[in-house]
């Protein structure tokens, strides 16, 4: 099986050594879509996102179709005092958006705050905590059918 690489694809500059928290920005951004439902579910991410991290600088983007963009959350981030950004991708599996189009897009972004570092990390992937994610949603689906409650649960 191909995992991604967990090695940025795209990066510029360099971590400062004293950066706290504070002044670090994040981006995450995701396809974005016509459908106004599923960009407003990537602000739920973000924000839950803020509550569970010790990030005060967390954005959200859209790599194409809606707003903000990957540009835009760049320039929030600048504005809030980021010394540095991350940029990822709310994305399941590796593909030409995250090989190419985001770093692309975030190199453009980072053009108009010159000696301002990022990074681009690998998309969530294969990572061990998807499977309890897939169980809780299977578990949550089984609840909800009608029938013996048992059938998700293990413990039974």
């Amino acid at each position: 099986m191909n995992h991604p690489d967990p090695s940025p694809l795209a990066a510029q500059g360099t971590i400062p050594e004293d950066l706290p928290a504070n002044q670090l920005g994040i981006i995450i951004v995701d396809h974005g879509s016509r459908l106004e439902a599923s960009n407003e579910s990537l602000l739920e991410v973000v924000q839950h996102f803020l509550t569970a991290s010790p990030y005060a600088i967390v954005e959200p983007a859209h790599m194409e179709i809606a707003e903000p963009t990957i540009g835009m959350a760049f320039q929030r981030c600048v504005q809030q005092g980021a010394r540095f950004v991350v940029i990822h991708p709310y994305f399941l599996a590796p593909g030409k958006h995250w090989q190419i189009d985001i770093p692309r897009l975030a190199a453009e972004a980072s053009q108009a705050h010159p000696g301002m570092g990022y990074v681009v990390t690998a998309p969530l992937g294969p990572h061990p905590a998807m499977c309890e994610i897939m169980r809780q949603r299977i578990d949550d689906a089984m609840a909800t059918f009608p029938g013996p409650s048992a059938a998700g649960n293990p413990e039974n």
